[in-house]
This record gives structure tokens, C-alpha cells and sequence, in this order.
């Protein structure tokens, strides 16, 4: 469902221009920065809420849920400024061109500025998912995302009163979205229609925990920022080929992350998983269940990937008619889906890490793996030989297939089982 938000905003604005379409991709890979921090204070919400609800301690949940929706206001504010501030900026350093950051600014500001949204969204799902409640954090999503169907041709080329703003429509629709599914998930919270319930006595600072959630966040937020500041790199890399190949690229990728989500929902799963069973003192149960969950993932993502390989270029030419854009998008979208097997099974087992609390080896991991292979890869391969986007579009595969041989390897050794949270 998460994903959906940027296939719907594609779909419209591609009837704009290339640029439009190019500067949803880049500004989404900015974006992911922002990820990289919701998706560290998640996997701490989890992580802790879970451990909680398996000790059976439900008030020690509902506090840990304050304290970490706390922690996403305060970088959300941050963030925020910066965005509205600084979006010219942000593109130019993208690599964007002028015509580019004339016609997309708009976009970036609002989804930037708006970024609370985003923050939110991540975090209180995290809370519902540790708690069990993983039906709720879907139906936030399927009311932010019909939402987002509804208002984007509205706000994108204008209807009655409402002028037509172009790509900067997508993000006003988009935030409008979220916005209300996080509404919709402060009242669950408070009205204590799921598993947890918090009021307003609960609206205090809580040192201890705040500073469990922060040390156990940190390890989260540094494995993404390690992996998304390599996207925001690779972008910059496709950037030096063309907007027609960003475009392709940024297609191919927000297909991909499609239907990577399935699988990360799994994961997901995993983690609480984990997490719950190692609260209830039952190591060997979080170790059978994070097995049984990879296996599931890796098979549904081979199904996939046969998909991908056989129909890339029908299913690029959904989002834009344009020939070389869809070239490079099918491109792009086989050679990644020729691993996807590894990434179901690579994304369980390192969230399940994330689950049990021990977010230090998923650090070592990426960090071998993006930083010090997939960048050096991809810039050698694609700039120095003379590969291409190619060369960007393998290092991302062959990275992906590093992480969960090394994270298999980690894994079987069961130091995980010991971390406390």
C-alpha cells in the first residue's frame, strides 16, 4: 500500500512531461532519507512494543508508543524547514537541470514540508504491527491511498474551483492522504479500538524509555540511511545519462518497490514475530518462524520475477508511451528482478535482526554491501567502462544478493537470540 503512492502519482503526471515524471524520482530518492529515519523509529516501535506485548506488560507498549511518536514529531518539524526552505537547492544538487527544477520544485517542497505525514504514517503502523494489530496499519494505508486515487487528477490538472497545479498536484494530493490516515490512526490509539490504548496521562516525557527507544532507533536509522543515501548516489549516477533514463529508471523502480512490498510486509511479520517470542522466553519459535517466513517470501518473489522478466516492457509502457523511456525501464526492471528470490529471503532475515532489537549487524551489513561494493560498483561500471545505466542497474542486483548471503551467515550464528531491548 505504501508503495502504491508513487505508482499513482507516475501514472497521472507521466500525461505531463518526462520532467514531471523524472522529478517525482528524484525527489523520491530524497524522500528516502526521510524513510531511513521513520523506518529506524519503526523498527525501535516494533522492536520494543512487541518484546512488551510478550512480556504481557501493555502499559510499558502504550508508553513506548508516546515516546516514539514524540521522536518522529521532532524530526518531522526539522525536516519540514528544511524542505520548504531549500527545495531548489535540493534539486540542484540532484543534478537536475533548470527547466527540470522550474517545473518540479513545487513538488519537492510540499512533500518535504509535509513530511509529518510521512513520519506518522511509518511510526504508528510500526506501533500497530508490534502489537499485533497489522490489519490496521493496512487499512491506514488503503484509506491514505484511495484518497491519493481520488484527488491526484483532481489536483493535477485542476477541477472546477480547484486550478491545476501539474506535478506539485501529485504531492498536495498525496500529503492530503496521509494526512487523514493519520487521523485515522491517532483515534484508534486514543479511543483504544486495537490492542494498545493511550491517553492523555500518557502525554509525558519518559527518559528511560525515550532512551531505550532512541539506542535501539539508532541502529535502525543508520542501516537505512546507509542503504538510501546509496539510492540518492545511484540516482545521481542515472541522472548523467538523461532525463528519458531517469524517468525509465524511476518507472522501473517504483514498479519494483511494488511489489517488493508484499515481501515486506513478511518481513514485517517476521520481526514481530521475533520479537514477541523472545519476550515470551521461546528463542527456538522467533528462529522457526523467521525460516518458514523466508521460504514463503522467496517463493512468491520468484513467482514475480518471472513476471517481470517476461512482460518488462508491457508493463512500462502503463506509465508512458514514450519508446526510450520504456527501454531503459524494462531494462532496468529485468536485470533486478532476475534477483529477486535473494531479496525475499534477504529482507526476512535481516528484519528479523531488526525485530529481536539487534540492529548493529544489519549496519554491518549494508554497509558492506552498499557502500563498500554496490557505489564503487556502479560508478566504475557505469562511468569509467562505459556500461551505462547497466552497470547502476546490476550493482544494484548483484548488492542485494551480498546482503542475504551475509545476513544467512549472521543469522545461523543466533547471537540475536541474547540482545536485550
Amino acid at each position: 500500500m505504501e508503495s502504491i503512492f508513487a505508482i499513482v502519482d507516475i501514472f497521472y503526471v507521466s500525461q505531463v512531461s518526462v520532467n514531471a515524471v523524472a522529478t517525482i524520482g528524484l525527489t523520491e530518492s530524497v524522500i528516502t532519507l526521510i524513510y531511513a529515519v521513520a523506518i529506524g523509529l519503526s523498527m525501535a516501535a516494533t522492536a520494543v512494543i512487541a518484546r512488551r506485548i510478550g512480556e504481557k506488560d501493555k502499559e510499558g507498549a502504550s508508553h513506548a508508543a508516546i515516546q516514539v511518536i514524540g521522536l518522529g514529531v521532532v524530526v518531522a518539524i526539522v525536516i519540514s524547514i528544511i524542505g520548504i526552505l531549500y527545495p531548489k537547492d535540493i534539486l540542484e544538487i540532484m543534478g537536475c537541470e533548470p527547466d527540470l527544477i522550474a517545473e518540479g520544485y513545487g513538488y519537492t517542497k510540499v512533500l518535504l514540508g509535509g513530511n509529518l505525514t510521512i513520519m506518522l504514517l511509518f511510526v504508528i503502523n510500526a506501533i500497530f504491527r508490534g502489537a499485533g494489530d497489522a490489519s490496521i496499519a493496512m487499512w491506514a494505508l488503503v484509506l491514505s491511498n484511495g484518497l491519493n486515487i481520488i484527488l491526484d487528477p483532481i489536483f493535477i490538472f485542476g477541477f472546477g474551483a480547484i486550478p491545476a497545479f501539474g506535478v506539485e498536484g501529485a504531492a498536495i494530493a498525496t500529503t492530503i492522504g496521509r494526512g487523514v490516515a493519520v487521523i485515522f490512526q491517532l483515534m484508534i490509539l486514543f479511543y483504544g479500538w486495537g490492542k494498545i490504548k493511550v491517553g492523555f496521562k500518557d502525554l509525558i516525557l519518559r527518559t528511560s524509555v525515550m532512551l531505550n527507544l532512541i539506542k535501539v532507533s539508532l541502529g535502525g536509522i543508520g542501516q537505512f540511511l546507509i542503504g538510501t543515501s546509496s539510492w540518492v548516489f545511484l540516482m545521481r549516477i542515472i541522472s548523467e545519462f538523461g532525463s528519458e533514463v531517469l524517468a525509465g529508471y524511476t518507472i522501473a523502480i517504483r514498479v519494483m518497490m511494488f511489489t517488493l512490498m508484499p515481501a515486506w510486509g513478511m518481513s514485517n511479520a517476521a520481526a514481530t514475530l521475533v520479537g514477541q517470542n523472545l519476550g515470551a522466553q521461546k528463542p527456538d519459535c522467533a528462529e522457526a518462524s523467521v525460516w518458514k517466513t523466508g521460504k514463503y517470501s522467496a517463493i512468491f518473489m520468484g513467482f514475480v520475477s518471472l513476471v517481470y522478466l517476461i512482460f518488462a516492457p508491457q508493463i512500462i509502457s502503463w506509465f508512458t508511451k514514450e519508446h526510450e523511456v520504456i527501454e531503459n525501464g524494462a531494462l532496468c526492471l529485468r536485470i533486478i528482478a532476475a534477483g529477486y528470490v535473494f531479496y525475499g529471503y534477504g529482507m526476512v532475515i535481516i528484519n528479523a535482526f531488526n525485530g529481536a532489537g539487534d540492529t548493529k549487524t544489519p549496519i554491518r551489513i549494508n554497509l558492506i554491501c552498499f557502500w563498500l561494493f554496490q557505489l564503487p560498483f556502479a560508478y566504475i561500471m557505469a562511468l569509467k567502462l562505459d556500461f551505462g545505466p547497466i552497470g547502476v542497474f546490476a550493482a544494484i542486483t548483484l548488492a542485494e544478493v551480498l546482503i542475504t548471503v551475509l545476513g544467512l551467515i549472521w543469522f545461523k550464528k543466533g547471537k540475536w537470540k541474547s540482545v536485550e531491548v
